[in-house]
């Protein structure tokens, strides 16, 4: 007995779209020359940044990871936010079977470079539904100062 099956354009048109997508996640990079740092990861989570007068804001979206599964550092004048996505235990039993998986699951990172007045010392991260928020302090810019001349 011979099965056929229908074909699906649509489901074909999803998956490319899919890998142009992640394809264009790699490549991001920031605006005001700062680039990204880009690392191997299993998916790469999206941010805003913004600033105010007293600090820069990262908000990032990392809905299903566990506060102890993020990391937050700053090495050399780059902020990594890394931390894994766990699957949930019922999608791993090998009763489930599962028809659509587009959540990702694993290890993600993200890393920028920071302009020079970030207050590395005083970054604050706050972790409440899904979002991570950073608060880096901007350091007092050097004041001009000017020196009288006297002439002779």
């Amino acid at each position: 007995m011979v099965t056929t099956s229908r074909w699906n354009p649509l489901a074909e048109f999803e998956d490319i779209l899919e890998r142009y997508n992640r394809q264009l996640a790699n490549r991001s990079q920031l605006g005001n020359g700062h680039r990204e740092v880009l690392q191997k990861a299993d998916w790469i989570p999206v941010v805003d940044i913004s600033e105010d007068n007293d600090a820069f804001i990262i908000v990032s979206e990392i809905p299903g990871v566990r506060k102890e599964d993020v990391k937050v550092s700053v090495n050399n004048g780059v902020l990594t936010i890394q931390g894994e996505r766990r699957p949930p235990e019922k999608a791993v039993d090998e009763e489930m079977r599962q028809h659509r998986i587009e959540r990702a699951y694993g290890q993600f990172a993200r890393s920028f470079t920071l302009p020079e007045h970030v207050d590395d010392e005083h970054i604050k991260a706050s972790y409440r539904d899904g979002l991570l928020e950073l608060r880096l302090a901007k350091q007092e810019k050097a004041k001009p100062r000017s020196i009288e001349v006297e002439v002779e």
